[in-house]
């Protein structure tokens, strides 16, 4: 099991909410694309990468992006009036008809499964209110996210516009952003879907481009790309044992990034395991009378390690030091310290540490039990 060192201050601090850029492994792999990585969803540890922040064209992996902000926009309900604009988009299409009306949603799964670039136009003229205003929010999420060597210039990926790039690293940051909803999860691990024509009496039926979700039994989704340019580009997910993983490739040729993809999970599952660094709840290794049994964390934080790195971790707690003031309990602050996770020496995660407060319930029920066991004692009648 893992060793931990935990250590106790007390000074008066500014608590941090922020994780620092995860730890890079050395475990290796064979892979053919100019650029891939590999990236643990729930920390963002990278297990390998190579030559991943590099800036590339990125073709279709573009319409994860488009794919999300439409999801967030909240109109996924909402009908979109398709212009001709959107069905001239060159490249892969959904055969979207001029003037149809068509659910938001539909064409989400439009663009995500068939990778449908008149989709792409559909979507950006709809939320954005034009290309140019939807671009905008591409960037604006981009910088959000953290994408700091990105920049979107449409929404589909085509070789259309000179500046427009991004690296394996920041598509597997954005990938791991859009995991984190349950939609976009969804969708991008769909395999078929169906939905009505406008003008025949059959459905428009979708097939998933994304082989993996057929041959790879732990693949949950992911986007495929590929422009003369930028040629293939592949983003996938995959999970086995409580491992959640993201794989980006950049610059592949031939049918080479589905092997890619394969043996970068291979090596993951096989090399690491997620451990239980802080388990949420209350902090047990807390001895200090005052705090003692009454700080916690509301969030947990586990970490994919290798069997060597068991015994690279270290815990700090730093706690505010008891002001006179809080004789009072309703004057203790609510966040009262931090827990700063190190790894091989290194800060690599700061959690707030909150003080538990007993609810007027509690409160109540305390008082209660204290009025009934002094009646009890001095014998004081109660009428019936």
């Amino acid at each position: 099991m893992k060793k931990i060192k935990k250590l106790l201050i007390f000074p008066l601090i500014a608590v941090l909410l922020t994780g620092l850029i995860p730890q890079k492994a050395s475990a290796s792999v064979s892979v053919s694309a100019r650029s891939a990585i590999v990236m643990e969803q729930g920390s963002g540890r990278i297990l390998f990468d190579k030559d991943a922040f590099t800036p590339r064209r990125i073709a279709s992996i573009t319409k994860i992006m488009t794919a999300i902000l439409a999801i967030e926009s909240g109109k996924m309900d909402e009908m979109v009036k398709v212009s001709e604009k959107a069905v001239r988009a060159e490249g892969s299409s959904i055969y979207l008809i001029p003037g149809e009306k068509i659910k938001l949603e539909d064409l989400v799964y439009g663009l995500m499964l068939r990778s449908g670039n008149d989709a792409a136009v559909a979507i950006a003229e709809h939320i954005g209110g034009s290309l140019d205003g939807f671009v905008f929010l591409m960037n604006q999420k981009a910088e959000e996210i953290g994408m700091k060597n990105t920049h979107f210039e449409n929404p589909h990926g085509l070789d259309d516009h000179e500046n427009h790039y991004s690296t394996a690293y920041d598509m597997a940051l954005l990938t791991r952003y859009a995991m984190n909803n349950k939609d976009y999860g969804k969708i991008s691990g769909t395999k078929v879907y169906k939905t009505p024509h406008p003008t025949e009496s059959w459905n428009r039926e979708w097939n998933n481009k994304n082989r993996l979700l057929s041959d790879y039994e732990y693949s949950t989704g992911g986007k495929t790309g590929f422009t003369k340019r930028a040629k293939r580009t592949l983003v996938t997910t995959a999970s086995k044992g409580g491992l959640d993983l993201i794989a980006v490739t950049l610059n592949a040729t031939g049918q080479s990034d589905w092997n890619d993809h394969i043996q970068m999970y291979e090596m993951g599952f096989k090399t690491y395991r997620l451990a239980e660094v802080l388990p949420k709840g209350v902090i047990k290794d807390i001895k200090d009378k005052f705090y003692k049994k009454k700080v916690f964390l509301e969030t947990g934080f586990d970490y994919p390690i290798t069997s060597e790195e068991k015994d690279f971790f270290e815990i700090k707690y730093k706690l505010m030091k008891p002001d006179s003031k809080w004789e009072d309990e309703e004057n203790i602050p609510k966040i009262v310290g931090k827990a700063t996770v190190y790894f091989d020496n290194r800060p690599l995660k700061t959690l707030p540490i909150y003080f538990k407060q007993e609810s007027t319930k509690e409160k109540e029920s305390f008082l209660n039990i204290f009025r009934n066991i002094f009646i009890s004692i001095v014998g004081v009648k109660t009428d019936d």
